[in-house]
């Protein structure tokens, strides 16, 4: 199946500490973002929305994480994709990814864009505990779709790159006193609540505040962790938050939550 209404079309395939992909396409081209659930998952996930591996001529890796990166070797060798992260995630992926032919790697550094025609990606640097981790908005048709799903904190610099953009996946990890309460060792707590952590609900809020624009149709929230967030919770709190400073949620602009174990809907921009 193609789409020929020239619209950025777009669906969340996984979302989550268990794995996070991204699937994009235009009338001429189709890409992942990500790719960490295993290749049979992600082609059931494919499957789900109608489209197929086969057709994606693209993957774009954030940084070196498992649930980012799992299934990355797999569909490189498989289906031949073209593999872009910039040159310190190749590095520090090159095990857990495996052989990968020469002629499918590709650097794509912080602040670059791949220009594909009717689709351009464009990177920006994150803060994160990875080697050089990176995010990434695609562009087509002065229309825009970001994705943040891992960084300590959103810096001015990072707000005005993806401000006003169509649509986000933006990173809602964790509710800070459920992480506190919770089962893991204080050291992970730490890294998680650190500036190269992952985004509280409450960061999430004041992040989307600085970024959400006239142009902003949906908003997803991401990669909600298992053991220290709840759906309801998180939504609700970043809904509250937003609300309390006059942004029309689900009026203006729809507020959904990105799951980790099923994909949405094939959206258009």
């Amino acid at each position: 199946m193609t789409n020929s209404d020239d619209k950025l079309y777009y669906s969340i395939l996984a979302s989550g500490s268990s794995g996070n992909a991204t699937y994009l396409e235009t009338t001429h081209h189709r890409i992942l973002i990500d790719a960490g659930l295993s290749g049979k998952r992600l082609e059931e996930r494919m499957q789900a929305i109608g489209r197929s591996l086969k057709d994606v001529e693209a993957l774009f890796v954030t940084h070196e994480h498992s649930d980012h990166v799992q299934g990355v070797g797999v569909l490189a060798r498989r289906y031949g994709m073209d593999v872009y992260a910039n040159a310190k995630t190749w590095q520090a992926m090159a095990k857990k990814v495996g052989q990968i032919p020469l002629a499918q790697k590709n650097i794509i550094e912080p602040g670059k864009v791949k220009d594909f025609g009717d689709l351009e990606v464009e990177s920006f640097a994150v803060s994160h505990d990875a080697a050089c981790p990176q995010f990434y908005q695609m562009h087509h048709d002065n229309q825009t779709f970001c994705i943040l799903t891992d960084t300590g904190y959103v810096s001015q610099r990072v707000a005005k790159t993806i401000e006003n953009a169509d649509a986000y996946l933006m990173e809602c990890n964790h509710d800070t006193e459920m992480l506190r309460m919770g089962p893991y060792s204080w050291p992970l707590k730490q890294r998680i609540l650190s500036d190269e952590g992952h985004l509280s609900n409450e960061e999430s809020a004041q992040a989307l505040l600085d970024v959400i624009g006239t142009n902003t149709k949906r908003v997803f929230l991401g990669h909600r962790s298992q053991h220290n967030n709840i759906r309801s919770l998180a939504h609700l709190t970043v809904a509250t938050i937003l609300e309390q400073h006059d942004l029309g949620v689900d009026q203006d602009f729809d507020l959904k939550d990105a799951e980790p174990d099923q994909p949405s809907k094939l959206l258009a921009l």
